[in-house]
């Protein structure tokens, strides 16, 4: 992930910009429930009612935090798979084209700000109290997966693959927050699933094609 502090969110009042990259800060490092409104404040710089004439509640700071956060991720995110499958060669494309998420997670993983996903822990901290940010992070999983299909070649069972990928990647994520040596193990398990996804998403395409398809007798009565 890319250094935050000078990325300023999407919004016209600066003191607002500067609660809500207060609160990416703080809620990313230390948690939602663990980071007070008084916090908040004092950090950012603002007074009490600056603060909640932009955010009547936490909550909605809350949500303003996971769409800004979702955004900055993602945009990092695509422009890594896309880094590093112009690094591939046309051979190791077509080997291992999953590789480019694994390196991704890599850099993330390692960088010292690294403090899991944003959308696993909070839906770990709320569960379904808090049914609007569960659903972002729903969503934001989703175009997890949607962001990594492109790298898989345009057979059916691309997006199936890119889920099981996506859900591979969730794993490493949580594994790897324990510590430096629990990072290393998540990154090999990580690359190891992904091949394992891939040569196991080739071998029935593969058979199929080498087999002729079977066809129905024509006096096989059809159900439905």
């Amino acid at each position: 992930m890319p250094d935050t502090t000078n990325l300023e969110p999407p919004e016209k009042s600066s003191a607002r910009a500067r609660i809500l990259r207060t609160a990416h800060d703080l809620f990313y490092r230390d948690g939602v429930r663990a980071t007070g409104v008084d916090a908040l404040i004092a950090t950012a710089g603002v007074t009490k009612v600056t603060f909640y004439r932009h955010f009547p509640s936490k909550d909605d700071l809350i949500l303003a935090y996971l769409n800004y956060r979702h955004e900055l991720w993602m945009t990092w995110f695509v422009d890594a798979l896309a880094r590093h499958r112009r690094a591939q060669s046309r051979a190791k494309r077509e080997r291992s084209p999953l590789a480019p998420a694994a390196l991704a997670l890599a850099e993330w993983i390692r960088d010292p700000a690294f403090r899991g996903c944003a959308f696993i822990n909070v839906v770990a901290e709320f569960g379904d109290h808090f049914p609007r940010a569960v659903e972002i992070a729903g969503a934001h999983k989703r175009d997890v997966t949607a962001a990594i299909t492109p790298l898989l070649d345009s057979s059916r069972g691309a997006q199936a693959l890119a889920r099981a990928a996506a859900i591979a990647i969730d794993g490493a994520i949580v594994r790897a927050q324990a510590d430096d040596e629990s990072a290393g193990i998540a990154l090999a398990g990580l690359n190891d699933l992904l091949d394992a996804l891939t040569a196991s998403a080739r071998t029935p395409r593969h058979r199929a094609e080498a087999e002729p398809t079977e066809t129905a007798p024509r006096n096989q009565h059809r159900a439905g």
